[in-house]
């Protein structure tokens, strides 16, 4: 198969990615070791199961992404960089944007568990998800400064305020998840043992709603984070009237009305 070529028939031909499902939690794993660095090929498999997630994880209403081993993701493959040019830089990052946006745009809520260092490309995964939660001792940092890169920046600028996103990337430093918590971007903070039991209890939580709803605040929240306040309103006010046309819409009102557990059909 051309690298290019990651067709549907890729499922068993992922080298860098492993997923698993447990009722309607699922998990992406990234497993390239030693420490998860991102290479082409990794990227085109992240754009690829985030683009056809539906093929991969049927059932999931939430999705928790992972790292295997020490490391979340060390960030970018360094060796790529030693070949770029101005010549093939454009379609390389177009690969590299597109992972991430992938994983954005993925139809149901996504929580990034961070363990080890997340660097770089690590950062733009872990905030490309809706939700953060972290082990104690992770680090983070934007190191493109150090290796004549660029990036990052604009996707660390979602779990950190302007002068903490300028700092780290001026400096390339690693800063520590105990030093970013009070800045709101990561969830938790948990023992690393605990890291994944706290995030898949984080999406137990997400996944007791109706598929159909989550997927609509999964479209709404995307759609309205850059907007001004009135256009972001109206667009869910639309969203509303949309909704209200599944049967699982109504099913939610009804069960809190008549003060019982809402059944859902996905519908």
């Amino acid at each position: 198969m051309a690298p290019n070529d990651l067709g549907m028939d890729a499922m068993e031909s992922l080298q860098f990615l492993s997923w698993s499902s447990e009722g309607p939690i699922g998990t992406v794993w990234l497993d390239r070791g030693p420490v998860n660095a991102v290479d082409g090929q990794m990227y085109r498999e992240i754009k690829h199961l985030f683009t056809h997630l539906e093929d991969y994880l049927p059932d999931a209403r939430v999705v928790v992404v992972a790292g295997r081993g020490k490391h979340f993701c060390a960030g970018n493959d360094l060796s790529e960089f030693q070949t770029m040019t101005p010549e093939n830089a454009p379609e390389r990052m177009r690969e590299v944007r597109e992972a991430f946006f992938a994983i954005y745009d993925a139809p149901v809520p996504t929580i990034a568990a961070v363990q080890g260092v997340a660097v770089g490309t690590g950062v733009a995964i872990a905030s490309s998800c809706d939700l953060l939660v972290a082990a104690e001792g992770a680090r983070f940092s934007l190191p493109e400064i150090n290796v004549g890169v660029m990036g990052g920046a604009k996707h660390l600028s979602r779990l950190v305020p302007q002068a903490v996103v300028r700092l780290m990337h001026f400096t390339g430093d690693l800063v520590t998840a105990e030093e970013l918590l009070p800045h709101g971007g990561i969830l938790k903070l948990v023992p690393e043992s605990d890291l994944l039991s706290s995030a898949y209890e984080v999406a137990r939580g997400i996944a007791r709603h109706s598929p159909v709803a989550l997927r609509f605040a999964k479209r709404s929240l995307n759609t309205i984070e850059y907007m001004d306040l009135k256009q972001g309103y109206e667009f869910e006010q639309g969203l509303s009237g949309e909704l209200s046309a599944y049967e699982d819409a109504k099913e939610a009102v009804n069960a809190f009305i008549e003060h019982r557990e809402p059944v859902y059909v996905g519908r």
